[in-house]
């Protein structure tokens, strides 16, 4: 198993306060509004606390700023809702049961470097995981977090300015027929999993605040969680 020390990850960053929202089922339209209003709050200001939103998705497709539609099974004119974002990679799918994490972060406190961000979200996953005695690991020249050769966890990021959007999804115990209408990632020989296939109890609650503590543990943050459904709103 590859992983990241957390002596080595947290040495480089202050501890920085980061408020926590815990929230439920959210359309992504909404969700994407959200992270572009933090965004740009905190290229206005800085000094602003990071954010870690956590919730999950009603069903929708998405496309990276650069992602090819040769990897959809659908018409792009059907009733399937689908949107192109800004950040990479190519085609996911999001659904209920999938538990979706969008930090927004300000590299400038922590390391300016994209690939080590890549490998920081996939170290958080890598960590819940271990919490189920699963051996999870990164495949070179792949992006994500593989268990047995399925993918149960996709990572995809935008970065301006050195703040991030986008994020982690990690499939809990989603129904994973939807990834069927496309090539997940554009992948094509490797198959998407799900933590519930190797865990049949787990409950997408409990893995939600795990991963919480995750992220605390993995970036050295101090979380403030926060009540209330808009994260833009205070």
């Amino acid at each position: 198993m590859n992983t990241i020390s957390s002596d080595s990850v947290t040495s480089t960053a202050l501890r920085r306060r980061c408020y926590l929202y815990q929230l439920g089922q959210i359309p992504y339209l909404e969700v994407w509004n959200w992270q572009r209003q933090l965004v740009e709050a905190r290229k206005q200001n800085p000094g602003l606390p990071d954010v870690l939103l956590l919730l999950e998705h009603l069903p929708v497709y998405t496309l990276g700023q650069g992602a090819s539609l040769e990897f959809l099974k659908f018409q792009t004119d059907s009733t399937v809702e689908l949107h192109r974002v800004e950040r990479g990679g190519e085609v996911t799918y999001h659904c209920p049961g999938q538990l979706v994490a969008y930090p927004i972060l300000n590299l400038n406190f922590y390391q300016r470097d994209l690939h080590w961000y890549l490998r920081i979200l996939e170290e958080v996953v890598i960590r819940v995981l271990a919490l189920y005695g699963l051996p999870a690991e990164r495949i070179p020249g792949l992006s994500g977090v593989w268990v047995e050769g399925r993918k149960l966890a996709a990572v995809g990021i935008k970065v301006s300015r050195w703040l991030t959007m986008h994020g982690i999804a990690l499939n809990v115990d989603p129904d994973l027929t939807g990834f069927t209408q496309i090539v997940p990632c554009g992948i094509a020989d490797r198959p998407v999993g799900s933590l519930a296939q190797f865990c049949p109890e787990v409950r997408l609650e409990v893995v939600q605040q795990q991963m919480a503590t995750a992220f605390a543990t993995v970036l050295g943050l101090d979380l403030l969680p926060i009540e209330g459904r808009d994260p833009t709103a205070g």
